[in-house]
Parts: C-alpha cells; structure tokens; sequence
C-alpha cells in the first residue's frame, strides 16, 4: 500500500526552462550594466544571445558562446561571476496550477516529500519562489549531504525515507530525467514513476534496465491512476 509520494523538482512540478530563462535574464540585466563592457548591447540583446545558445543545444558553455557570439572580450573570472550570479539569482518562476491542485489533493491522503540535487542555494530558492515548502512533510536537498549524494545515489532517498518514517515499499518516487532518477528508487524496491513534461531538458533514454522507471505518464493529471496502478501490484 502506497502511503507516501516523493517528488522531484525540477522539470517535475514546473517547467525548468523556466528557471534557465530567469537566469539568463538576470545575467543580460547585470552585463547590460557594465561600464565598458557591454556598452554596445541592450540586456534584451544578451538575453536573446543567451537563449539562442542554449536553445541551440549549448548548455555547458552558455555564457562563453553568447559573449563570443556578441564580439563582447570577457576573462575567465567574468563566466565564473556570471555562473555564481545565475544560481543565486532570485528566480521569476510559477508552480503551474496543475501541479498545485496535484499537490493539494495528494497532500490530503498521502506523505509527501521531495527530493532534489542541485547547486545550493539554487535549489532553495527555487522552492521559496514556486511557495511548495508547505505541501511536504519534508525536503530534502542531497547538496546538504554532499555531491556524492546527489543521484542516482541512495544516499538521499535512504535519508528522506528516514525522516519521513517510511520503507520503499509504501513509497513511490516521480521524477522526469530516465539517465539518473530512477536507479536508486529502483535499487531500493520503490515503484517509480516517470513524468514527461513537453518542455523538458532531458530526454534521453535510460541508460541501463535499472535506469528504467515503473511507468510513464505525459501530465500530472495522469498520476492518480498511475498511482491505482501500483496499488493493485
């Protein structure tokens, strides 16, 4: 019997696009500002440069490709500024209200937790701007353990299943990325399940037989019968 529902985070109860575009745009205000720098530009420029990069596939140097792509000289001690001011910007991000109305009516019959990596204090302050710290019994953010914690590492689920008072079996983990969510889940017996969002970032196939989720649904609004399902198993 499922008593307790584990969620992730990211490109789970929103869009994390959302929180990337958020980002560049505050990275494109604070370059635009930039006495010398960037006098040439507009922040609505870079922002544009920023989005086209990463759109394009360029997600692991963002910032040196759009620079570049803008004739704009930058040192290395600039792409770490701009990659610290990214993580703790303040982001302009929404829970969408089926992810609310979710929350809301599982809260009422299940435990909830949440499980997320994740550079501190990003993660935190994508939890205060989407307001769901009152939906879960508990949060658990595996940067606090230590990177080797991060997924898909145990080590978080084994904690938060602590905290939370419960064994896999009574638990079900959702989740989005089929490379590293759902190998722990997995290892510990916890039915798993995978949510694919239209906008999200990661989409590769599992890796691995124990990368792969128990089931797959395409919204939210398919979880309830999902979680019947795992019932009758």
């Amino acid at each position: 019997m499922i008593t307790t529902i584990l969620f992730d985070l990211d490109d789970t109860l929103y869009d994390e696009v959302d929180f990337c575009r958020s980002g560049f745009r505050a990275v494109a205000e604070f370059l635009s500002a930039v006495p010398n720098l960037t006098a040439a530009h507009r922040a609505d420029d870079i922002f544009a440069a920023l989005c086209s990069q990463f759109d394009s596939g360029e997600r692991n140097r963002t910032f040196d490709a759009a620079l570049t792509s803008l004739g704009i000289v930058f040192e290395p001690d600039t792409i770490r500024h701009l990659v610290r001011l990214y993580r703790e910007h303040t982001p302009s991000i929404t829970l969408p209200p089926e992810s609310r109305q979710m929350l809301s009516n599982l809260q009422a019959k299940y435990a909830l937790g949440l499980l997320t990596d994740g550079f501190m204090p990003t993660q935190r302050l994508k939890v205060e701007a989407l307001g769901i710290a009152p939906f879960f019994r508990h949060i658990l953010y595996t940067e606090e353990l230590g990177r080797k914690a991060w997924k898909p590492a145990t080590t978080g689920f084994k904690h938060l299943l602590k905290a939370l008072g419960a064994k896999p079996q009574e638990c079900v983990y959702i989740a989005d990325n089929a490379e590293k969510d759902f190998i722990g889940p997995n290892a510990l017996g916890m039915p798993s399940i995978q949510l694919i969002r239209p906008n999200r970032l990661h989409d590769a196939a599992p890796v691995n037989p124990e990368a792969e989720p128990g089931q797959i649904i395409a919204s939210l609004a398919q979880l309830p019968s999902a979680l019947k399902h795992i019932g009758r198993n």
